[in-house]
């Protein structure tokens, strides 16, 4: 037995070379050095999977808001000191984002207790169809972008609590029959041109003491045929105490320079 113990070798075992050195014994499996030529293809990957975790997820800006233009900086000044302000004018002049932005801020800092985010459930110029999901997995879709804008002031982690808390509600303009927008709530009615005229005098009547509401829209973009709300409303309440209409121009875009000269394209051609 002891000899038959002798002679099973390790197929790992190294052998003495007469310069210190080792050398693999011949003894070695295929399948082992097979193993060790597919080692080099490894790659590890520990190191990076916290950076790959959070690659996607919203960086919180800790700055406050700032106007970029003189134009923006009137419409927050007039959102802060008006209770119902109309924003109008073409799309990327920061309506929908500073309005997000200082609701978010006020959330924060205990001026308000919730938000409200609405607008109507019309799809510009396609229809979608069946939405699968819940009614607020449907609506979703329609109010993405004020998410994003809120996951930037207060971060995700932030927005989803209040989410499930009910500090921040969002929801199809249809269902804001038979609410009552009390003090300490702000609510943020956007794509306001798509509302008939009927369902913007149901959204204004629901408004309460001492609550801040802004409307947002681009009247030369409605996707409804006939009057849209967002222009009858206004020339209704122009000139109503504590009722301010901001009006936005091609010189305020802060998108890009090419939304400036496509719109340029479109409207002025």
């Amino acid at each position: 037995m002891a000899k038959r113990s002798q002679a099973r070798r390790n197929p790992h075992q190294y052998d003495d070379m007469d310069d210190g050195g080792f050398k693999v014994s011949k003894g070695r499996s295929k399948s082992s050095r097979k193993h060790r030529r597919d080692d080099g293809n490894i790659v590890e990957m520990k190191g990076r999977s916290q950076q790959l975790e959070t690659a996607y997820s919203p960086q919180r800006s800790s700055q406050p808001l700032i106007a970029q233009t003189p134009s923006q900086q009137r419409y927050i000044d007039a959102i802060k000191t008006h209770n119902l302000t109309f924003g109008t004018g073409p799309a990327g002049t920061g309506k929908s984002y500073c309005a997000g932005a200082l609701a978010a801020e006020a959330l924060e800092s205990g001026r308000i207790e919730r938000i409200i985010l609405t607008r109507p459930a019309v799809e510009a110029g396609e229809q979608l169809g069946f939405l699968p999901g819940a009614l607020d997995e449907k609506f979703s879709v329609y109010i993405d972008a004020f998410r994003d804008i809120l996951n930037e002031r207060l971060g995700a982690g932030t927005v989803d609590y209040c989410l499930r808390h009910g500090r921040i509600v969002a929801a199809p303009l249809a269902f804001m029959r038979g609410k009552t927008f009390n003090n300490r709530t702000f609510v943020v009615l956007d794509e306001a041109q798509n509302t008939s005229p009927s369902q913007m005098k149901m959204f204004l009547t629901r408004i309460g003491e001492d609550c801040k509401v802004v409307i947002n829209g681009d009247i030369e973009q409605s996707d409804i045929r006939g009057c849209n709300g967002l222009a009858d409303a206004i020339g209704k309440l122009n000139g109503v105490n504590s009722v301010y209409v901001h009006r936005f121009e091609r010189e305020d875009i802060v998108r890009s320079g090419l939304v400036r000269d496509i719109i340029d394209r479109y409207e002025l051609s």
